[in-house]
């Protein structure tokens, strides 16, 4: 094992990796760095290789695998990378400023996937026009509208047959 590894083992974190035996487990972690063949890997879990296959296979094993996978990538590279994107904050180009900020923002949980600053707008804006026909409606039940000035559209036209 790595020293990644091994301290990815002691933080004592939930979820299906920590659900898993040791057997298991050390199973994810080698399947995880890649040095070894299944057939390997399943003699050094002590079980047979049809048990790494069955394992392989399993929801439970497989979410593991997953949470595994993101807690190396996040205790080795996202320091790292929120560093660079810092960085980044200062390029010349606006447009990659642009992209790193709502990188930034997005990671911090302030913005999701499916957000950008003009869909925000835009959003903010259809609540508003929303809430000005809600209040028009409200004033028309209650009369509020009323005025001496009002116009009535007419359909006058009719159904027109084709001679």
């Amino acid at each position: 094992m790595n020293k990644g590894s091994k301290k990815l083992d002691k933080i004592g974190q939930l979820g299906p990796f920590f659900e898993l035996d040791k057997r298991r487990q050390k199973a994810v972690i080698l399947l995880f760095e890649d040095e070894l063949t299944d057939e390997e890997i399943a003699k050094n879990v002590q079980r047979r290789r049809s048990t790494l296959d069955n394992w392989k296979n399993d929801d439970k094993f497989k979410a593991a695998q997953e949470q595994y996978k993101k807690l190396v990538v996040k205790k080795d590279f996202e320091s790292k990378a929120l560093r660079e994107l810092v960085n980044l904050l200062n390029a010349k180009s606006e447009m990659v400023r642009l992209q790193t900020a709502i990188t930034i923002l997005k990671m911090s949980g302030m913005m999701s996937d499916n957000s950008t600053p003009e869909l925000d707008k835009a959003k903010v804006r259809k609540a508003n026009a929303e809430a000005d026909i809600a209040r028009w409606r409200a004033d028309e039940l209650t009369g509020k509208n009323k005025s001496d000035d009002s116009t009535v559209l007419v359909d006058d036209i009719g159904d027109v047959e084709d001679e």
